[in-house]
């Protein structure tokens, strides 16, 4: 059973804003938050570097401090390993709930959101991996009086929306407080049509994309009665997958998206393109869910 959230933390901006989202993530359901400083070397090292002292960096301690002091019943442990970032994060985050980390860039198509630990850590977990740019909460900030926070948003193909990924965008959405956006790349525009009744091909790709919003509603109708307190909307989009969860992630709280595992044993771990486009380009907190 997973009874902590896993946080990357180094000190940065990013990281600092990486850990208090998973904080307040932690706090909100009732786990534990475990905070996970990656060593490059050995960690004998970095306890010489830092005068045989088993004090954590000074930029980390404050961060474990401030989370510490905003919400005192939250456990919160924060300890240092050693390895390869993305595989030791992988492996600290086996048996977690969630694995939080930071990003870095300024998100939209002109800049890049995330880093190489991040694209390798997110494709290689085995629970949720969200990522985070500093300057981001997500639209859950705690400071003053709470506002409604923005619309979780997730991606969904086919007829039969994944499990997995629907049940962690209802229960964020559920937890939250926010409204939830089921959304579907579908071109039914493309043409062009013929027939020989008085209406004309928009009015038919019009008739069509109706039709697969109906699908796509249908498609959520056991979630709706299993979450009935998450305001729920069905959306079908002209656009490429890559492009309509980039831009929904403008005001989105969360943008949530499946990672579906490897189909051969042999083959390694990795992102799909959208997957790595969105991570890339969001302009908020990105969580890749792992699915068969």
């Amino acid at each position: 059973m997973s009874h902590s959230v896993v946080v990357g933390i180094d000190g940065s901006a990013q990281s600092a804003a990486a850990a208090e989202w998973a904080a307040r993530e932690a706090h909100r359901n009732g786990l534990a938050l475990r905070m996970v400083l990656v060593a490059g070397g050995e960690v004998d090292a970095l306890d010489r570097d830092l005068g045989g002292s088993s004090e954590l960096p000074g930029p980390v301690a404050e961060i474990r401090d401030r989370i510490r002091a905003e919400l005192p019943d939250l456990a919160v442990s924060c300890e240092i390993i050693p390895g390869n970032p993305a595989h030791a994060l992988a492996a600290a985050s086996r048996r977690a709930a969630l694995l939080v980390l930071g990003s870095r860039g300024l998100g939209g198509f002109t800049g890049l959101l995330v880093g190489s630990v991040g694209l390798r850590a997110a494709s290689r977990t085995d629970c949720p991996v969200v990522l985070v740019r500093a300057g981001s909460d997500g639209g859950t900030g705690t400071d003053g009086p709470a506002a409604a926070p923005g619309p979780v948003v997730v991606g969904v193909e086919g007829d039969r929306p994944c499990d997995a990924v629907l049940a962690f965008a209802f229960r964020h959405a559920a937890g939250t407080g926010a409204r939830l956006r089921v959304m579907e790349s579908r071109n039914t525009f493309h043409g062009p049509y013929t027939t020989e009744a008085p209406v004309g091909a928009r009015e038919i790709g019009e008739s069509l994309a109706a039709a697969e919003q109906v699908r796509l509603q249908d498609a959520l109708s056991r979630w709706r009665d299993k979450f009935p307190e998450v305001r729920t909307t069905a959306e079908v989009c002209p656009w490429s997958p890559s492009r309509m969860l980039v831009e929904a992630s403008r005001t989105a709280s969360l943008v949530v998206l499946g990672r579906r595992a490897p189909q051969h044993p042999m083959a390694g771990p990795r992102l799909g393109a959208v997957a790595q486009s969105v991570l890339h380009h969001a302009h908020g907190p990105v969580a890749v869910v792992p699915h068969d």
